[in-house]
């Protein structure tokens, strides 16, 4: 087994090859769960969860929508780009989803691809109270930092779907005890199904939604 590449940039957010001849270095299908990263006022990294969507036909705009007033939303005002990271790290999901995750450059040790991404807002909206904003991505610069046989692991989509329904604890629009019972169920297939790292990811997300 070869070591894993380090994860690189060239940290010149102007160089790249031509924006109209760059692709995503993953195929996309439906809903594609990513982790970005975006340049916040204190010259750090912030990392949150970003699903990626994308439609039926082949030329289908690649989107993505932010809810409330994130520092994602925030940062993609700012700044009109960041880092699109796919990871299978569980652990890195969690703090993304539940916590201020921030780094001091934009590329995850995690990361098996990367993509820097232009943002355009196409689209805004409110759903219950909460305002949220439709974002195209266009890739500018990508790479693939490490390819992996893949592998389907149960525990690791419970993880997922647990920092969801924790990220939506308090929310009025949702109802608390449905809610409480998908994290029940998420522990309980993490708990038969997950390995080391999804059982620690399971632990912060009970540490950071006091669940």
């Amino acid at each position: 087994m070869t070591d894993r590449p380090e994860p690189t940039w060239n940290g010149d957010a102007n160089a790249s090859a031509d924006p109209d001849t760059v692709e995503w270095p993953v195929s996309l299908a439906g809903v594609t769960e990513s982790v970005v990263t975006t340049l916040g006022p204190n010259d750090r990294w912030n990392a949150a969860p970003l699903g990626l969507f994308v439609g039926d036909e082949t030329d289908d705009p690649v989107t993505a929508r932010t809810w409330g007033n994130t520092r994602t939303r925030r940062n993609f005002h700012r700044q009109g780009e960041g880092y699109v990271q796919f990871t299978v790290d569980p652990v890195v999901f969690a703090d993304a989803a539940l916590s201020i995750s921030e780094f001091d450059e934009p590329i995850l040790e995690s990361a098996n691809a990367w993509a820097r991404v232009a943002v355009e807002r196409v689209d805004s909206g409110t759903e219950g109270d909460t305002r949220w904003e439709e974002w195209e991505l266009r890739p500018l610069e990508a790479d693939v930092v490490a390819e992996m046989v893949p592998t389907i692991d149960r525990g690791f989509g419970a993880v997922i779907e647990a920092t969801v329904a924790a990220s939506r604890l308090g929310v009025p629009a949702y109802d608390q005890e449905t809610l409480r019972d998908r994290l029940e169920y998420a522990a309980s297939v993490v708990d038969r199904a997950g390995g080391p790292r999804e059982r620690e990811a399971l632990e912060r997300v009970r540490e950071h939604a006091e669940w």
